[in-house]
């Protein structure tokens, strides 16, 4: 049984890359006991890109909304996330009069982009599976007749 295949290459590879990035600065952090700002990063886009994973994968506790309305109310509760931490984070270090728009800056581009494909790839999978399910409702009628 292969566990990488053309399917999930791609897949592998980012988590690969994520696993080992991580790991490797978390190592260095433990090393040298400080945190550059190039590290600091890489841990805030790590914890944006949990934030935005978890974000887009609830919503289907949001489908009573229009789709729209759901899109908003995800975004909206992922800038509060990022407000609140950055408001939390300013009890303790220096926050530049810009950094919270330039975090949500940073957060909402890539955003935009993934919930784009998450939710194309979502209608598509959703009409694929209406299409299976058509075509069986067709079969059991031509087998009732």
């Amino acid at each position: 049984m292969k566990i990488v295949n053309k399917k999930n290459i791609v897949s592998v590879i980012c988590v690969t890359y994520t696993f080992v990035s991580i790991s490797l600065t978390v190592l260095e952090v433990l090393v040298s006991g400080t945190v550059s700002p190039a590290q600091l990063n890489l841990f805030l886009f790590l914890i944006f890109s949990i934030l935005g994973v978890g974000v887009l994968s609830q919503h289907y506790r949001l489908e009573r909304f229009s789709p729209v309305a759901m899109l908003l109310i995800q975004y909206l509760c992922a800038i509060g996330v990022i407000f609140i931490g950055t408001k939390i984070a300013a009890c303790f270090v220096d926050i530049h009069p810009n950094g919270l728009r330039d975090l949500i800056l940073s957060f909402s581009v890539p955003y935009v982009i993934g919930a784009a494909i998450y939710y194309i790839s979502l209608w598509l999978e959703v009409n694929r599976q209406n299409q299976i399910i058509r075509k069986i409702k067709e079969s059991g009628k031509k087998k009732d007749c």
